[in-house]
């Protein structure tokens, strides 16, 4: 029983019956939620009028579009001036920094971006100073692979503009092979033997040196000069989304030719064969960072070949093989191929973050390293000398230098973090050349080459005035 002093209970009874009623209750009044002003991008630097001779000068480098592989051809037109021609000069800047492609219309699996650029400031900068040349001479890539393939492109279109090649067949007079392969390799000489003349050409296409007119070569041999202009146009794009500085130690895959280089010093030190991506299963381009190596790694496999590969196998079949079937916590099933000689990921896997879920990787199947065609995989980089390469990424590590085929052998699983870690590129050149314009050609596995070729035509037919009004690489003017 609870005892109530009878002093309040009287107080109580004794207020007003307004006092006894407690207060109403009041919602706590809100102040109005602050709204943070958006902030408003800065205004555009203004560009100072351009003098008559800028004027001219900007109007005569406008008609380097085609020499720099922004278009097939080029129409001549009217001059421009006053905001057309500025406009015209902003566009060509950005088109030479960062490509002539927009990035909203790259394909997802081409992850190699180019990095924002503006050319406004630097334009107005040139304007003023008077140094609109020297502005213009650093638009463009740095690397020698791009000028090397400029020149390329110059020596195409000269051909193209003299009415191409002949096509030739099994049956082909050797003057006429000779004359044909002369026109891209000017090392050709009369006396030579046809044999190693063909043979040169085989190795420009990453053939098979053979010597002899198979097949393959007269294929290659028979791409018609548009095509060949296409391909250098295209790769000439994808050095502008370059950064303009790289890592000077650093790995680059290029997956056309399915070859990893090492570059040590900006340098390249040693090189091997790779497979790389089949059709079906294109290896992404992109950039990373090699951060660790898994020695003897499992193999988890993913469920698009699972699926696609494996479980049509049978349970009883994929057990005998040595795979292993675990539930998945969502009730499914996967299958892991447990570390060993026969693991499809062989000893060694090197990891770097990326969304595609590739690597480059050992491999215990050896004998597609010996082929000239090795685009083969599921979209991971399997590699011919693994051992050597991870040696060299852990040499800066006392206690792993010299040690990977040590932890290799002692069976277990594990993962070794790098020393340091090693930028690498996955890139897809199906053209490069060397110092005197000379081309070496790959296959384009993937289509690439051609659809970007259009994609640069239809952009400099939509932004630039100077391009070419026809939609055919291969039209006349």
């Amino acid at each position: 029983m609870i005892r109530v002093p009878m002093l309040t209970l009287a107080g109580l009874s004794s207020l007003p019956l307004a006092a006894q009623t407690p207060p109403p209750v009041v919602a706590p009044t809100l102040a109005p939620p602050t709204v943070q002003p958006v902030p408003l991008p800065p205004p555009p630097v203004p560009i100072p009028p351009l003098s008559s001779a800028q004027e001219a000068w900007a109007n005569e480098w406008l008609k380097s579009g085609a020499a720099q592989g922004l278009m097939a051809r080029q129409k001549s037109g009217d001059s421009l001036s006053g905001e057309a021609l500025v406009n015209a000069v902003l566009d060509r800047a950005k088109a030479l920094g960062t490509g002539r492609v927009d990035t909203a219309d790259f394909l997802n699996i081409w992850a190699l971006r180019p990095a924002p650029f503006d050319p406004r400031p630097g334009l107005a900068k040139a304007v003023s100073e008077n140094r609109l040349a020297q502005w213009a001479a650093g638009l463009t890539p740095p690397w020698a692979g791009y000028e090397t393939l400029r020149k390329g492109l110059a020596k195409y279109e000269g051909i193209r503009d003299k009415g191409g090649w002949q096509t030739l067949t099994a049956a082909s007079a050797p003057d006429a092979v000779r004359k044909r392969i002369a026109l891209e390799d000017p090392a050709v000489t009369p006396g030579e033997p046809l044999t190693a003349v063909i043979q040169r050409a085989q190795r420009r296409y990453g053939l098979n040196p053979t010597g002899n007119l198979d097949t393959r070569t007269l294929t290659a041999l028979n791409v018609s000069v548009d095509d060949r202009i296409a391909a250098i146009m295209a790769n000439m794009e994808r050095w502008r989304w370059m950064p303009r500085s790289l890592p000077v130690n650093r790995v680059q895959v290029n997956i056309a030719a399915a070859v990893l280089t090492v570059f040590e010093g900006d340098q390249p030190v040693s090189s091997m064969r790779a497979v790389t991506g089949s059709p079906d299963n294109a290896t992404p381009m992109l950039s990373s960072s090699i951060h660790s190596i898994v020695v003897n790694p499992p193999w988890n496999v993913p469920m698009s070949i699972a699926k696609r590969e494996l479980f049509p196998k049978g349970r009883a079949t994929l057990l005998k093989q040595g795979y292993k079937i675990v539930k998945t916590p969502e009730g499914g099933e996967r299958i892991i191929q447990p570390a060993g000689p026969t693991s499809a990921l062989g000893r060694l896997k090197f990891d770097f973050d990326n969304p595609f879920a590739v690597y480059l990787h050992d491999t215990p199947s050896r004998g597609k390293f010996s082929s000239y065609d090795r685009l083969a995989s599921h979209g991971c980089i399997r590699l011919e000398k693994p051992v050597a390469l991870a040696e060299q990424m852990v040499a800066g590590d006392p206690t792993l230098d010299g040690q990977i085929q040590t932890l290799i052998d002692e069976g277990k699983t594990q993962r070794v973090s790098l020393p340091k870690e090693v930028a690498v590129y996955l890139l897809y050149w199906t053209a490069f050349a060397n110092n005197d314009g000379v081309v070496s050609f790959r296959a384009d596995p993937y289509g690439w080459d051609k659809l970007l070729a259009s994609k640069i035509e239809a952009s400099s037919r939509r932004v630039d005035p100077t391009a070419a009004p026809s939609p055919s690489l291969a039209s006349k003017d």
